[in-house]
């Protein structure tokens, strides 16, 4: 049986692929992933430089959880926090209305998953 130690292990590495995988999506499906109609390629480079820096901390986190709780909690905080600023967003512009299916539920699920298995709420042994 798999424990929830090992499936926050494996959720970090996954969504810290995911979060270095940005700009690629942004490319492949521009509606869901791309803010601004896509004007300004600066942004999606920006927002993925920041995206990078966090999922290679994400990946090295992995290996010690425990000894990385404030990264998590970060990553938790910050990703409900943009998914709902973001929601509000494209609720008002009805060119956003993309990111509902897109980035919006991914940064919903990063901070339920992480948010329920961060080391904090693992059972002590």
């Amino acid at each position: 049986m798999i424990t929830r130690e090992a499936l926050l292990r494996i959720s970090l590495r996954v969504f810290g692929v995911a979060f270095m995988a940005l700009y690629p999506l942004g490319l492949l499906w521009p509606s869901g992933w791309v803010w601004h109609h896509g004007e300004g390629g600066y942004y999606l480079q920006m927002i993925e430089g920041i995206y990078i820096v966090l999922g290679i901390f994400l990946i090295r986190a992995a290996n010690n959880p425990a000894a990385h709780r404030s990264l998590i909690s970060f990553t938790v905080w910050s990703s409900l926090v943009h998914a709902l600023i973001m929601t509000a967003q494209a609720l008002r512009d009805q060119h956003e209305i993309g990111h509902l299916v897109g980035d919006v539920p991914v940064l919903i699920l990063v901070a339920a998953a992480l948010g329920h298995l961060r080391p904090g709420s693992l059972p002590r042994r």
